[in-house]
């Protein structure tokens, strides 16, 4: 079976986490811009952490939206059409902001585009997962993971030379309006993409999804033994889920599915109560806290902590189908955790606290080099830890655990919450960076500490297994039902 279409389609899917990456990085250097500080704030030397935790939040609050509303819309319209919406709104919110005269119209545009990637962030991961095979689907779904760090670690980098070679508003008009470019491609090539196999089984559509699964796994052989398989196996699972059918989203928490939903909105709570996104958000700002000075070499510290991110992401990509889900979940849960508070330690010891005019506090650690290498070497440790576990599984899991029938649903309730958590860390981080100063450091390694814990006694392996059979990892008895259903009609 020749996967070479499947790598194909996904990746290109992929530029919809791209499009989350190069957003999530370019606001955390705008926002170190003296240009777009003084035109937002009519001459103000620095943004007020409300002002600025505001810009980032009411992305997130979009993104909440947006997780949500793709549910219904994937079900209805079908993933990759979903998916051309997301771009649309996207680019939307993109030009908004690009164009933004003062700002109120910068928060304007964030929620647009907010909507925009929430819808992507959900939708891409379940659009990978029902296309790619057991044995390799958690390497596909890393793709998205992949293309995330990728656009952070490009928007970090232009986020540099803008700066350094433009002036006025140019210096961040363009990194915010180059937002448009990747979306605008893969709102384009999603016309040439294939439906989801498991989405047209759900229309009715048999030899639509044939077709799709022969193309993917059999070079468009409709009799290859595999695409026959996956083809009844489908249609199986939808015959058992139709006596079933889930209409709202409060059957979620009902029977054997509970546990499913429970977990996946855990796993994305759980990513990020790492932390990383605040170290991407704010990420000059932290490396200031650890002693680098100056906006320019803070955004040099930022592109390379974008480039670790990349590099860390790719054995993932890899291997997270050899390693599996819970060791990879749980090594980086220790790696991340022994960074932060390796970090937040010599802070506290090594770092001079100052009080600022308006009651807040600031961490000095200039007049101590040793001690300020280290903690920018745990934080690039931390990033590492994170892109290879947390980053793809946070995204692999809750594609995978759930039947076809709930599959749209429930995984926009996880992505929300994962969203929605976005959102509290993006408007209490700059708050505990001025209030508990190295605090924030240790705070983030307890968390990871926990999250090991419990994923150990909590999450089941998933690697390895299609998608039609977490049910036998999450509800044996309707594993069993399927299997009775299915023998039924082999055998009589």
């Amino acid at each position: 079976m020749s996967n070479g279409l499947v790598y194909a389609v996904t990746s290109f899917a992929a530029i919809g986490g791209f499009c989350f990456g190069y957003d999530t990085g370019v606001i955390s250097g705008v926002l170190s811009m003296e240009n777009f500080v003084s035109y937002m704030t009519n001459g103000e030397k620095e943004f007020t952490s409300l002002q600025s935790s505001t810009i980032v939040s009411t992305l997130l609050a979009g993104c909440f939206v947006g997780a949500l509303l793709s549910g219904p819309f994937s079900e209805r319209i079908g993933r990759k059409r979903t998916i051309l919406a997301g771009c649309i709104i996207f680019v939307v919110g993109a030009i908004i902001q690009t164009a933004a005269i003062g700002y109120t119209m910068i928060c304007v545009g964030r929620p647009f585009a907010g909507i925009g990637i929430g819808m992507l962030s959900m939708v891409v991961p379940l659009y990978q997962s029902e296309l790619a095979p057991k044995s390799i689907r958690g390497r596909l779904i890393s793709l998205q993971q992949f293309a995330i760090t990728i656009g952070i670690m490009v928007s970090f980098w232009i986020n540099y030379a803008t700066h350094i070679h433009l002036t006025g508003t140019t210096t961040w008009r363009v990194p915010l309006g180059l937002q448009c470019v990747p979306a605008i491609i893969l709102g384009f090539g999603t016309m040439f993409l294939p439906y989801s196999p498991r989405w047209l089984l759900q229309q009715g559509r048999e030899q639509e999804a044939l077709h799709v699964l022969a193309q993917l796994h059999g070079n468009g052989d409709r009799n290859h033994p595999y695409v026959i398989e996956e083809f009844h196996e489908i249609c199986e699972q939808i015959a058992l889920e139709k006596a079933i059918q889930i209409h709202s989203y409060g059957e979620l928490l009902r029977g054997t599915i509970r546990r499913r939903v429970i977990l996946g909105v855990l796993i994305q709570i759980f990513q990020q109560l790492t932390g990383i996104n605040a170290i991407m958000y704010y990420a000059p700002l932290i490396f200031q806290a650890s002693g680098i000075s100056g906006s320019n070499a803070q955004l040099l510290a930022t592109g390379i902590n974008g480039v670790v991110n990349v590099l860390a992401t790719i054995p993932a990509i890899l291997w997270v189908d050899r390693w599996g889900r819970r060791w990879t979940l749980i090594s980086g849960a220790i790696v991340m955790g022994l960074a932060m508070l390796v970090a937040g330690v010599v802070l506290a010891v090594c770092a001079k606290t100052v009080y600022l005019p308006n009651g807040d506090k600031s961490i000095d650690i200039s007049g101590n080099q040793p001690a300020s290498y280290v903690a920018i070497v745990m934080i690039y440790l931390f990033v590492a830890g994170f892109a290879y576990s947390w980053g793809p599984c946070g995204w692999i899991y809750p594609a995978e655990i759930f039947p076809l029938r709930i599959r749209s649903k429930a995984t926009s309730v996880t992505t929300a919450a994962n969203w929605l958590f976005n959102f509290v860390v993006g408007e209490i981080v700059p708050i505990m960076l001025v209030r508990i100063t190295y605090g924030t450091f240790i705070f983030f390694g307890a968390c990871c500490a926990i999250m090991g814990v419990c994923v150990f006694f909590f999450f089941p392996e998933t690697k390895g297994k299609s998608l039609e059979e977490m049910e036998f990892i999450f509800g044996e008895r309707e594993y069993h039902q399927w299997e009775m259903a299915t023998s039924e009609k082999y055998y009589h």
